[in-house]
């Protein structure tokens, strides 16, 4: 029987954690606690928990203290959902969602899930669709498709799309058996470097450790601010011209330094590869090869500093047809199955359901930020150059495997529970957002910045 404490030995087994870390943790709860079929509070207990373990056993190495970790499932749920119960001055910080991204029926009757919350990717669809930017447009125009033309043709043209598929169909499906011969974790020694063990003695897990960070929307910053959340000093780095999502910001940014470099002058270019020269972890969640087409691939980051830990998040996995495809949680939801089961479950078969939050997005957060952990921990001993690979779909297989619940639509949506959520001032305004869920008897987790626009902070440590 799958339970919260033996999905975290797993985790923690996997990273290469000592049992006796995995021990003195203690997850309370148990599902559903959000309407769904799937086993979301363990999946969130679980990966929270830890991240929560690997920077207790950092702590036990650097201080010779060991200390206790517990995680309510509640409290994890909610912070798998923090972008949902942000709020700043009293309200939510705006709709997230564009007005045509969603699921649609195609001509041939079956389902297709467009992402155009992006600028680029919303004009993209409307040309490729020749539709005006209005639903009932969007949804006439995609008649005359069938949706799995529609998907490759989203593909070739660069647009994020995806096809709603049974797990039957994912699992025939080339990139179904890609993702399903890659570990949940990939941790991998990619270059040469002497052993750099953790300086002795600190106030907080992860003081003195340094990381660039240069994701968007939500996997990728989470790892960032849980990296944060136990004292590494993170810079988050965008480009001017990119666009983003003012709330995912505000909510993920907490921590954390925020510059903005242009990557396509060399300028930028110089200002990063001096950022990561004096980094410890370099966390990237682009399209597959579009910072390695920049000059700051994996094998690059090791050569110019030796004992680099690099964190890469991918929509679709490092293998396979896909691999290169962009994606997000909702596409990957949809291509790999879940939609269709959750449909199913709650007795409405053939209508997309998502999952009632980004369980994809937040699990695969926290997986990096353990792997990076983890990697690091293998860097103080044995030294090298290392890299971490996470993927959304695999992250989905993982969460698939835990199992299912029983009557879990009973459960009614949950609301922002006010003991699990803090107040403090930000560059946005008074936010209000959940805590972090990991509690650690020695050194609390928490955020020592607070969340700024982007571009914040001038390309440079401290």
């Amino acid at each position: 029987m799958v339970t919260p404490a033996k999905t975290l030995a797993a985790l923690c087994h996997e990273a290469g954690l000592p049992p006796e870390a995995t021990a003195r943790a203690v997850l309370e709860g148990k599902d559903p606690v959000l309407p769904s079929s799937f086993l979301l509070g363990t999946a969130a207990a679980a990966s929270i928990g830890a991240v929560g373990v690997a920077a207790a056993e950092i702590h036990h190495r650097r201080t010779g203290r060991a200390q206790a970790v517990s995680v309510e499932m509640r409290h994890a749920l909610a912070e798998f959902r923090s972008e949902q119960l942000l709020r700043v001055d009293g309200a939510p910080m705006g709709e997230s969602w564009d007005a045509i991204a969603g699921a649609y029926r195609c001509g041939d009757g079956r389902w297709v899930r467009i992402h155009t919350n992006f600028p680029h990717h919303r004009h993209g669809f409307l040309a490729l669709l020749s539709a005006e930017y209005d639903r009932a447009s969007v949804a006439g125009a995609l008649e005359g498709w069938e949706a799995a033309r529609l998907e490759e043709a989203a593909a070739g043209a660069g647009l994020p799309a995806a096809m709603m598929r049974s797990f039957g169909e994912w699992d025939a499906h080339p990139q179904g058996h890609a993702v399903a011969s890659l570990p949940l974790v990939e941790i991998t020694r990619i270059g040469d470097a002497p052993p750099e063990p953790f300086p002795a003695g600190a106030d907080r897990p992860l003081s003195g450790l340094r990381a660039v960070e240069l994701t968007r929307i939500i996997a990728g910053p989470v790892c960032g601010r849980a990296l944060a959340a136990h004292g590494a000093d993170v810079m988050l780095v965008t480009g001017p011209h990119l666009p983003s999502i003012p709330a995912l910001v505000a909510d993920t940014g907490r921590g954390k330094r925020s510059t903005s470099l242009d990557l396509r002058d060399g300028e930028g270019r110089e200002a990063l590869r001096t950022l990561a020269g004096g980094a410890d972890l370099f966390i990237q969640g682009y399209r597959p090869g579009a910072l390695a087409a920049r000059g700051f691939g994996p094998e690059d980051l090791a050569a110019l500093r030796p004992g680099i830990v690099c964190v890469s998040l991918s929509a679709y996995g490092r293998v396979g047809p896909w691999a290169g495809r962009r994606g997000f949680d909702s596409l990957v939801q949809t291509a790999s199955g879940f939609n269709a089961a959750e449909a199913k479950a709650a007795g409405k078969p053939g209508e997309p359901r998502p999952l009632p939050c980004q369980a994809l997005d937040h699990g695969a957060g926290y997986l990096m930020a353990l792997g990076a952990m983890a990697a690091l921990m293998r860097r103080a001993e044995e030294g090298g150059s290392w890299h971490v690979q996470v993927s959304l779909a695999r992250t989905g297989l993982w969460l698939r495997r835990l199992g299912r619940v029983k009557d879990g639509f009973a459960m009614p949506p949950a609301g922002a529970e006010p003991r699990l959520m803090e107040e403090t001032a930000s560059g946005f305004g008074r936010m209000s957002a959940v805590r972090h869920a990991a509690i650690l008897a020695e050194t609390p987790a928490g955020w020592s910045r607070p969340s700024m626009p982007l571009g914040s902070d001038l390309p440079r440590w401290a």
